[in-house]
């Protein structure tokens, strides 16, 4: 499934709320990131928020600060946006502390513009040439999900599980070879294993089979991220966080 034909190997690693949501589960982040960068060079990561509402850094926990909020839509996604540099700041000092040397690259620096409305914004262009600067130095680039910037530079953010969007839209942008989601379950089931024992994890599916699965009110990813990845051609790997066991593929 290798995309990337010139210089190093790539591929764009995505971690939810869950996945970040503390340091042991971080150190499991961890692992996965030492293992990707073994196996294909280069990895890029993009980040939720840390936890789900009700944790202190939750993105639905910042909005609920200030009722200002629902007036301002320009404040409202900038503060939105600070769960995910929260999250890439926490990884960023932890990687490095394992002698992963990274960095945080957000805002401008990340290369991601965008339009339409704030909360609810759409991707118009990417342009990776710094990410691909300091991928020549280092082999870890961590970006915040969910959010990009306009012409006049203020944040955007890229509407509920936007960080799915940011993952597959840079993977396409710099021609990784696929995009890893981190899950609480091993991969794309068939049931809800939470309802049902009888849940089995499907192996692999084709983009169109993926997207009927995502019709539902919490999608295992993003839809927008799954219509993204069916026009870019991106083969998506959905795995668990807790372990190294295979996930399940869905490619184009």
């Amino acid at each position: 499934m290798s995309r990337r034909k010139l210089g190093a190997l790539m591929i764009v690693q995505k971690y939810g709320g869950i996945a970040m949501k503390d340091e042991t589960t971080r150190k499991k982040c961890i692992e996965h990131i030492k293992s990707g960068i073994q196996k294909h060079e280069k990895v890029v990561i993009v980040v939720s928020a840390i936890g789900r509402k009700g944790d202190p850094y939750a993105t639905d926990t910042l909005l609920n600060l200030s009722k200002a909020f629902d007036a301002d839509k320009v404040a409202r996604d900038l503060i939105a946006s600070c769960g995910e540099l929260i999250a890439a700041a926490v990884l960023s000092a932890e990687l490095n502390s394992f002698n992963i040397n990274t960095t945080v690259l957000h805002g401008k620096r990340a290369g991601i513009l965008t339009t339409g409305e704030y909360g609810d914004a759409e991707i118009v262009h990417l342009d990776p040439s710094e990410i691909n600067a300091y991928l020549k130095e280092m082999d870890c680039i961590i970006i915040p999900g969910f959010q990009g910037v306009n012409t006049k530079g203020n944040v955007m953010t890229l509407g509920r599980g936007g960080s799915d969007l940011t993952a597959v839209a840079l993977a396409a942008a710099l021609n990784a070879t696929h995009t890893e989601f981190y899950k609480d379950v091993p991969g794309v089931m068939t049931g809800d294993p939470r309802l049902t024992k009888e849940s089995k994890k499907i192996d692999v599916l084709t983009v169109d089979e993926f997207l009927l699965l995502l019709n539902t009110v919490n999608p295992i990813i993003q839809k927008r991220a799954a219509l993204y990845a069916k026009l870019k051609a991106m083969p998506l790997y959905v795995r668990g966080i807790a372990g190294t066991e295979d996930g399940t593929w869905i490619i184009p």
